[in-house]
Parts: C-alpha cells; sequence; structure tokens
C-alpha cells in the first residue's frame, strides 16, 4: 500500500554530516507521520525523529536532539539531515510510515523501508 525506499547512507568520518531521504510512493497521503529509527547489530530498534502530515517534529533526547532535523518535501519525501555525526550513530537508518501522529515506538508505523547503512568511522 505504500513504499518506502531510503537513500543517502554511507561512510562518514566523525563530526560530518549526511542526509537520509526516504521516498514515499502508493497512498502517502494517507499516513500523516513520517519517521526515522535506527538499529544497530543486536540492538533493538530505536527511535531518532518523527514529522506529523502538519509538520510538527518530534525527536529522540538521547539520540537526535540538537544534532539531527527531519523535514518533509511536499509530503512526499522525507529527510534526516544529521550533523556531528558520532561512532554511536552507526546503524541502520529506516524510514517509516504510520497513522499515529506522536509515535515513537516501531509498532506505531504500518510501513517500513528497506534501510541504509550509516557508518561513522575514522
Amino acid at each position: 500500500q505504500v513504499r518506502l525506499v531510503e537513500s543517502g547512507g554511507g561512510l562518514v568520518q566523525p563530526g560530518g554530516s549526511l542526509r537520509l531521504s526516504c521516498a514515499a510512493s502508493g497512498r502517502t497521503v494517507s499516513s500523516p507521520t513520517m519517521a526515522w529509527f535506527r538499529q544497530a547489530p543486536g540492538k533493538e530498534r530505536e527511535f531518532v525523529a518523527a514529522i506529523s502530515w502538519s509538520g510538527s517534529e518530534i525527536y529522540s533526547v538521547d539520540s537526535a536532539k540538537g544534532r539531527f532535523t527531519i523535514s518533509r518535501d511536499n509530503k512526499n519525501t522525507v529527510y534526516l539531515q544529521m550533523n556531528s555525526l558520532k561512532p554511536e550513530d552507526t546503524a541502520v537508518y529506516y524510514c517509516a510510515a504510520g497513522w499515529i501522529d506522536t509515535g515513537t515506538r516501531p509498532n506505531d508505523y504500518d510501513y517500513w523501508g528497506q534501510g541504509t547503512q550509516v557508518t561513522v568511522s575514522s
């Protein structure tokens, strides 16, 4: 019903920046909230940021506050601008879509992208 495709991941040095993109197709207008999660090997999927249909932004205090910015482009593409990256930011980053405006848990979302690898290393 909704297809999400992430891009923009890669290898970056500590302190560097990356911008992730998530292109949505299908019933995109029916998904009020889109979010970014990340998952490192052996760890649970972790909330990073979310943006509602109206543009309200929610950030994880632990992982993104002050460094990450989520934005939306015509509600078709969602971005995650990541600055001052740290090695602990290394993970697979997933785009998600759902109908809960302030969802911060994986179960709040119904559709997921395939993920894009972000590696922060010297």
